[in-house]
């Protein structure tokens, strides 16, 4: 049974799924805008959201929270600086999902733009 069992295997290992949300979640804060699939997206949400809502505080403790899954200090120091007054009296949201026409060329598989809201 899978009680208590949220977030998708996207079939990959633990290890490999969180070095590639990492990653994710590094580009995107990097760039403001990735290109990928609709379930990566939505669990990349679920990771990146907290690290945002972290990054609100601004004090140390949250600053070591984020640096823990972002480990580019360039990164980081942009989503204190940047990235969390911007949303400062927003609760929550602070992504958007939208899906593209097309489909990957390999698989089919439909293909989305998640963004950090404006």
């Amino acid at each position: 049974m899978r009680h208590m069992k949220t977030g998708r295997k996207l079939n990959r290992f633990s290890d490999h799924r969180r070095a590639m949300f990492r990653n994710m979640a590094t580009e995107l804060l990097r760039h403001g805008r990735i290109r990928t699939t609709i379930p990566k997206a939505k669990e990349l949400r679920r990771f990146v959201e907290p690290l945002i809502t972290k990054a609100k505080r601004g004090d140390l403790t949250a600053r070591r929270q984020v640096i823990r899954e972002i480990h580019d200090m360039n990164v980081v120091r942009r989503l204190f600086d940047d990235v969390a007054p911007r949303f400062q009296e927003r609760n929550g949201g602070y992504t958007r999902i939208l899906k593209l026409a097309e489909r990957r060329r390999g698989d089919g598989t439909q293909m989305c733009i998640i963004e950090l809201v404006d």
